[in-house]
């Protein structure tokens, strides 16, 4: 509190510099401490930049959000679920076996590696890396061919559908086979799967997260809009679902906006290394619920800002991770194990009762406790800041329209938004400028972008190289629980899948040690050679936190935090690299 009020008195409020993201996911504990910052007026880190912006960008200008997704109920009235770039098997394994594989319709996934969600499929389409909105032209030319077209839908909900008539045309099932290198009769497949219709469409978060992301994520979208799956039972798009806004929780309110009296400025997560090394921008860092330093890009960057001397540096963890480790204080967080509060789905709608089972050990404290007690020691005397959980537990339910109290959640376990499938955009009304779906997009063009998507692809590596993608292990949540013994044991040593004719031209095998390196760093990874990958792509699993690696690095050593083409967002899996056997 001292540090902190020192550098607001003598530097600013804006100095300090505040980060967090969804370490831990129930409400209380991630939005409350959120009301400090906005009292203090701190600069902020905005961490979608690294998840999940260029698609929550991309859909609003399609759909005008991307946090209004279908109901996974509605699964029951759909003939075809269409999964592009995602893999519940691992992310999210209960809708996996639950309800992927409880689902009446056929499977489709799309997705550059043969995941276990793709193994599992009706139909996997998979294409070479960054080729992904070319699929997506030549899907809507066979749809199109099949008549799949809704054109009353069109005519009535879709604003700018015959500026990509021609780019449709051009996009014959064959070209787009030669383009992406999935076969011509798979193309066909799918899309006759998905026009028998209804059809959902699920994009994940790892589609987006390649160097023209944003315009892959408009081409996909039009899957939906051009066929009118779109308001009715069994039929739909999801990208992300704000459960709690759709049960009319007030999340401003949450968070505290209505306390900022000043304003900070808002950091990208990827430009972090940048905005930590100047000691003219940044004199605080305070960080929870995210561990950047195993996280974020340019690693190496990253620990040479977080090293300075002058930088005063406050985590609130429960271990001492990566960034702790940089930490002039640490406060020790309580585990979601260990307090009351209120969770929310991003794909389920439904609300759930975080049942604490124990007490918190030595002197931790959950999130917002910490907050509170920051907030009385700086001299804050705004009543908000120091809320109870239980009157921000009664609020909420009051909110999300609940007529018991906690104890009657926990009993229920959850709460269901309504006893049937919430059937979004029913009213076939969208929060775009015009009120539909704006497949040409006049605010796409204000920002430099083309007003309708296309079909372009990147690039291949050259020189021998291998484009790295890094999706989500089995056995971690992001970089959480990295440290658990039984987890390390499980996931073993850092490895590196590559193809079989990669393996054979780089002289690779299977359980080797290779240098896997670029211009900015070099790791030592054991091989693993599998066509789960195409030549040309290599893949190796995110999460691992550098400190436990044997060279103290992971994957994020090789990311220079280079932006897509659209939100300033993470083109991670665009990443390039030289694979060669261990000297």
């Amino acid at each position: 509190a001292e540090r902190l009020s020192g550098i607001i008195e003598t530097r600013g409020p804006a100095d300090i510099l505040a980060m967090c993201y969804s370490g831990t996911m129930s409400l209380i504990a991630s939005t409350f401490p959120n009301r400090l910052v906005n009292a203090i007026g701190a600069s902020e880190v905005d961490y979608g930049t690294i998840c999940n912006r260029s698609g929550v960008v991309a859909w609003e200008l399609l759909f005008g959000t991307a946090h209004r997704g279908f109901d996974p109920r509605t699964a029951a009235d759909s003939s075809c679920i269409l999964v592009w770039g995602a893999n519940p098997a691992h992310s999210a394994p209960h809708a996996h076996r639950h309800w992927l594989g409880e689902a009446p319709g056929k499977v489709v996934v799309v997705d550059p590696v043969r995941t276990r969600t793709a193994a599992d499929a009706d139909l996997h389409l998979q294409p070479r890396a960054g080729t992904d909105a070319a699929l997506a032209f030549g899907l809507l030319h066979a749809l199109e061919e099949l008549g799949a077209f809704d054109e009353d839908f069109i005519a009535g909900h879709v604003v700018g559908a015959d500026e990509l008539r021609a780019s449709i045309a051009e996009m014959s099932p064959a070209r787009a086979a030669a383009l992406t290198g999935v076969a011509e009769a798979d193309i066909v497949a799918a899309a006759r799967l998905y026009a028998a219709g209804p059809a959902l469409l699920w994009c994940g978060q790892g589609l987006q997260r390649q160097p023209r992301g944003g315009n892959v994520m408009r081409a996909v979208g039009l899957l939906p809009a051009l066929t009118g799956n779109v308001g009715k039972p069994g039929a739909g798009f999801y990208y992300l679902n704000d459960v709690a806004a759709r049960f009319g929780i007030d999340e401003d309110w949450l968070a505290g906006t209505a306390l900022r009296r000043q304003t900070g400025r808002t950091v990208g997560a990827l430009d972090l290394p940048a905005a930590l090394s100047d000691p003219d921008g940044c004199g605080a860092f305070l960080v929870w619920n995210t561990n950047p330093v195993a996280s974020a890009a340019d690693s190496r960057a990253l620990k040479a800002a977080l090293s300075r001397d002058d930088l005063f540096v406050v985590a609130i963890d429960l271990f001492l991770t990566d960034t702790a480790r940089y930490a002039d204080i640490v406060l020790p967080a309580a585990s979601f194990l260990e307090f009351d509060d209120l969770t929310a789905g991003y794909f389920n709608l439904a609300l759930g009762a975080q049942a604490g089972a124990i007490d918190a050990p030595g002197d931790a404290l959950p999130n917002q406790e910490i907050f509170r007690r920051l907030a009385k020691a700086m001299g804050f005397e705004d009543p908000a800041l120091f809320e109870s959980d239980e009157a921000l537990i009664a609020a909420l339910l009051e909110q999300a329209g609940y007529a018991g109290g906690f104890a009657d959640l926990k009993e229920a376990g959850e709460l269901r938004l309504g006893e049937t499938p919430d059937i979004a955009f029913a009213d076939r009304v969208f929060e775009t400028p015009s009120g539909r779906i704006e497949v040409a997009s006049a605010q796409a063009e204000a920002m430099g972008l083309p007003r309708v998507p296309d079909a372009r692809i990147d690039a291949p590596p050259e020189d021998g190289r291998l484009r790295l993608l890094s999706p989500a292990s089995a056995w971690r949540l992001n970089d959480s629980y990295a440290n658990d013994p039984r987890l390390m044991r499980r996931a073993s040593s850092a490895e590196i899948t590559v193809n079989p004719a990669d393996a054979g031209r780089l002289g690779i095998e299977s359980g080797q040690t290779v240098r896997v390196h670029n211009a900015l760093g070099e790791l030592r990874l054991t091989a693993i050679v599998s066509d789960v990958v195409l030549p040309g792509t290599a893949m190796s699993y995110k999460g691992r936190w550098p400190q436990l690696e044997p060279g103290g690095d992971n994957l994020n050593l090789l990311y220079d935090g280079a932006k897509n083409d659209l939100g300033e967002s993470s083109a991670v899996h665009g990443i390039e690299v030289s694979v060669a056997p261990a000297g």
